[in-house]
């Protein structure tokens, strides 16, 4: 007997037709976390004045704390969440009964994030406001994660880390979320320009990507032009809001895109050269071996001898 058919999905794709493709956003953000905990305290308990090197996050889970940052006293109330930026000398005691407090020490490679963050003047955000209730589900699902230990799942265990990080980037997206609106309408310009510069990066990624799929897409254009076109500004001040940002031009750093794709792809033997000037989008195998010596002082084949001498005769 055979079994049912289920019901198609609406996203299940139909091969019948002509494929479509949607490439998602290559994710390079690396995350340092420290000190994440939480701690039930007494009404005697308090931490002196201290700095330190990441951004805090801390929330009041019951109770109340008095926190002094820079020179400010605030009273955090349950559901209350303090950021704090590097460099803060902030302290806490107890408010006159004991209270427990989740806190969390990060810091992301990511500029636009630091950015926005960057350019918070305020510090304390209540549990009834915007910013605290929309992260409350992903600091619950962060929060429960202290479950697994009772699971008999060892806290540094690969399994256990996996899970505190994919929750951690769930907070902060809504943490993103949260907060931009309001930033947008902190005075300067510096993280408009910021925004900006890592849309026309994001873009540059693209046309890097596209090269696999479209042969000679980067021979015939750097993507600048198209980039500057799309976002409706002259190719002038999209190079000068990059350089800005990324400290070199939108043409290096999609050079840089490239030779890096390319060494990681010369360091696999089952490409040869040619195809790997293909793929690239160089139809022409010896403008793809000037373009790379050009940037790396190696000629393709002797990159790839240093890197997989067995892969030479390729």
């Amino acid at each position: 007997m055979s079994s049912p058919r289920l019901p198609k999905s609406p996203h299940d794709p139909d091969l019948t037709v002509a494929g479509e493709e949607f490439f998602f956003p290559d994710v390079r953000t690396t995350v340092n976390l420290f000190a994440i905990h939480t701690r039930s305290v007494g009404r005697d308990w308090s931490y002196p004045p201290h700095e330190h090197p990441q951004y805090e996050i801390n929330i009041v889970l019951a109770g109340e704390q008095i926190m002094v940052v820079d020179g400010r006293s605030y009273i955090q109330r349950q559901g209350d969440l303090m950021l704090l930026r590097p460099g803060i000398v902030h302290s806490s005691c107890s408010n006159g009964e004991g209270f427990t407090y989740f806190c969390m020490h990060f810091d992301i490679d990511d500029k636009l994030f630091l950015s926005l963050l960057s350019r918070l003047e305020q510090v304390l955000f209540p549990a009834d406001g915007t910013v605290a209730r929309q992260m409350e589900p992903a600091l619950g699902k962060l929060l429960d994660l202290s479950a697994l230990d009772d699971m008999g799942i060892n806290g540094d265990s690969v399994a256990k880390r996996m899970r505190i990080q994919s929750a951690v980037f769930e907070l902060f997206a809504t943490l993103w979320e949260a907060v931009s609106s309001e930033a947008a309408h902190l005075p300067g310009c510096g993280y408009v320009q910021t925004e900006l510069a890592h849309q026309i990066a994001s873009r540059l990624q693209g046309r890097v990507n596209l090269s696999y799929r479209q042969a000679g897409s980067l021979e015939k254009q750097d993507g600048i032009e198209g980039i500057s076109s799309e976002l409706g500004i002259s190719v002038s001040h999209c190079n000068r809001v990059f350089r800005s940002v990324f400290g070199v031009s939108p043409r290096v750093y999609l050079s840089e895109l490239v030779l890096h794709e390319a060494k990681l792809l010369l360091a696999d033997p089952q490409w040869s050269v040619q195809q790997i000037a293909d793929l690239l989008g160089y139809g022409d195998i010896a403008h793809f071996s000037r373009q790379f010596k050009r940037w790396s002082g190696q000629s393709p084949t002797s990159y790839r001898k240093s890197v997989a001498p067995e892969s030479s005769s390729k």
